[in-house]
């Protein structure tokens, strides 16, 4: 049976995680020891503390030593999440003693990338001994990391959430979104394509449920036509595009703000299909349980809402 959260935290200590990553990094307790400033027996005799806190075993032994099991190797992640975050206080701890510093994580999903580089690049020259940390994912996943405390703060949309109303929002950019391929694609020269012209076509999308997904799924049902069969599913605009390079058949969705970046390079053109649905706007999210860090809150700042979003953000 596995012990009670209160008992766990009264029986662990840092310590006890910090040799849990040595023993994983040399393979030995013996090696693990020095280390983390113990004698042998003192490791050994931690070991076992930390596998009955836990009422597990969390090491078999090989020919090659110590190796953890499946329930060691889940540990051991948390173990080197908390040793993380222990570096991330001191440095923001310095930064906001120095004056100038501080540690910034910021969730976004694919769409809001060039806006999220180009006011971070703002931020960063009045504050250059700041740390920043920058994770791509699906909105899902963010607000789940937001709700674990691992960001700070996400560009994303909340609809994803049957909580939203746990959450700060402020709308911040409508969404373009536009239909790309390959230069010699052979819809390349057109003047106008429909959307039907391109549904034998492979595509690339989102996947299921994801709001772009569920644009481009609405996009077809509007046009009365079934959703291509031949679809690659990825968040990832670098696959996206990859995928593209390699086939000149493919077709794929992506917000324009990332497109262009392509666009640019002349690797990708814009097919012109003109799309019938307004596509989700993309939020400012924090949580409304948790007081933003002062980083965190001139990070905000860098962003203005649109006029509605910002009478109902004073208003609250």
């Amino acid at each position: 049976m596995m012990p009670s959260l209160n008992s766990i935290a009264s029986r662990l200590k840092l310590k006890h995680f910090r040799l849990l990553v040595a023993i994983d990094d040399h393979g030995s307790v013996l090696k693990a020891a020095p280390e983390v400033a113990m004698s042998q027996p003192g490791a050994t005799k931690a070991l076992k503390e930390i596998e009955d806190a836990l009422g597990q075993v969390l090491f078999v032994r090989t020919n090659r030593g110590l190796e953890p099991n499946e329930l060691g190797l889940c540990v051991i992640r948390h173990a080197r999440l908390i040793q993380a975050d222990i570096a991330n206080l001191r440095e923001e701890m310095a930064g906001i003693q120095e004056g100038h510093g501080g540690r910034l994580s910021v969730g976004t999903i694919m769409g809001a990338i060039p806006t999220i580089t180009s006011k971070l690049s703002d931020l960063m020259e009045t504050r250059p001994a700041m740390s920043v940390e920058i994770v791509e994912g699906t909105s899902a996943h963010l607000l789940k990391l937001l709700d674990d405390g691992r960001i700070d703060v996400a560009i994303c949309r909340t609809s994803v959430s049957q909580r939203w109303d746990m959450y700060n929002t402020v709308n911040i950019r409508e969404e373009n979104l536009t239909v790309v391929a390959r230069p010699d694609h052979p819809y390349a020269d057109a003047e106008d394509v429909q959307l039907a012209e391109l549904a034998d076509f492979p595509w690339i999308a989102c996947a299921a449920n994801m709001p772009m997904r569920r644009f481009l799924e609405g996009e077809f049902l509007e046009a009365g036509l079934q959703f291509p069969l031949n679809v690659i599913e990825t968040t990832s605009a670098f696959a996206a595009v990859s995928m593209i390079h390699r086939n000149p058949r493919l077709v794929a969705l992506l917000p324009t703000d990332v497109a262009e970046l392509w666009l640019e390079t002349e690797r990708l053109i814009t097919l012109p299909v003109t799309l019938k649905t307004k596509s989700e706007p993309y939020y400012l999210v924090t949580c409304r349980e948790r007081t933003p860090t002062p980083i965190t809150r001139i990070f905000m700042d860098e962003f203005k809402p649109l006029p509605d979003e910002a009478m109902r953000v004073a208003a609250e």
